[in-house]
Formats: C-alpha cells, structure tokens, sequence
C-alpha cells in the first residue's frame, strides 16, 4: 500500500511522529517475539514430557488393561476441572488447577481388590490427559500471537518504517528545491533591479 502525504512541513512532522511511533516499538515488538518463541518451545518441552509419562504410565498398566473393562459403573468419574489463566506477554492462556473426581463409596469387600489401584491409575490418566490439552491449547494460542508478533515487526521493520523514512526525505528534497528556487528568483529580481 502507497503512503498518501502532502509536501508541506506539516506532513513531515506527522510522518516523523508515526515513524518515531513505529522505531520506539519495534524493539520491544522483537523482545515480545523472542519471548514467545522461548515460551513456546518451553510448552512443547513439556508437553512431550507429559506425553512420554502418559506412555510410559500406559506401558506400566499393560496387561491390566484388561481389568478396566470389569471396572463397576460409575465407581469413579471426573466430577469437574479447575481452570485459571497465565499472562504470557500480554496474551492471556488457560492453566489447569484441580481435578475433582467423584467415587461411588459402596462395599470395598465386594468391589474387586485391584478397584483402588484402578481409581489411582484412572486418576493418573485423566490428570495427564487433560494436562496435554491444555498443554496443546497453550501452545496454539502462543504460537498464533507470535505469529502476528513476528507479522508486525516484519510489517514496521520491513515496510512502513522505510515508507515513512522515504517520504520524509522526498518532502524534504522538495521543499529544499522550492526553497533554493525561490533564493534563485530572488537573486535573479536583485540583480535586475540592481541593472535598473
């Protein structure tokens, strides 16, 4: 898009004051984005560490799987998940809190005798499971503010502080030109008046 501007002293200074606008942000834009990429690769870190502890707690269960299939209805369910909210570079991203699970307290001598292990381990699994989402999520929402991080800074870098800066020069290249035209003019009218 082709900046607009008149060639006047007024124009030069608002162009100076929108390109000083846009040089005055575009470091703090940069941290902004290096930032992100940091957070960003620190959430995949993590989030590959849960997924290895979430494969490495299948491994553990293995054969007794099985045993989930017998697992007595409704024994044991997520009653609901605490969520709050990090603010990572002004971008506001979920955290997970608690898990509330609700277990069906019925006769412990006639559930089966693995039934405790089952809850620890289903617990475990619904806790690292719901971890990785928010995780993924997390993840997402960093890496599309990044990207319209790095799209700003490409935009000022790139784009509109070279358009101001060669506006303001043009304007300036101008206005000498007309300056040193009408200094010419006058010393031409001087030196007519002077042959007069």
């Amino acid at each position: 898009m082709e900046l607009k501007f008149q060639y006047n002293k007024i124009s030069i200074q608002a162009l100076q004051r929108q390109l000083n606008i846009r040089q005055a942000a575009l470091p703090t834009l940069k941290s902004k984005e290096t930032y992100l990429r940091i957070n960003i690769k620190k959430e995949k870190n993590r989030m590959d560490k849960q997924q290895n502890e979430l494969a490495e707690l299948r491994r553990n269960i293995g054969e007794s799987e099985q045993l989930f299939s017998e697992y007595p209805a409704g024994s044991l369910r997520a009653a609901g998940a605490e969520y709050g909210s990090e603010n990572i570079a002004g971008i506001t991203i979920p955290s997970l809190g608690k898990i509330n699970f609700a277990e069906a307290a019925g006769s412990l001598v006639q559930n089966p005798a693995w039934l405790l292990w089952g809850w620890r381990t289903a617990r475990q699994l619904i806790r690292i499971t719901a971890e990785i989402d928010v995780a993924k999520l997390r993840v997402r929402r960093l890496e599309l503010a990044r990207r319209k991080t790095t799209q700003k800074v490409n935009l000022y870098e790139k784009v509109q502080i070279p358009q101001f800066s060669n506006a303001i020069l043009k304007i300036k290249r101008y206005l000498e030109d007309v300056e040193n035209l009408d200094k010419a003019a006058q010393k031409i009218t001087k030196s007519r008046g002077a042959r007069r």
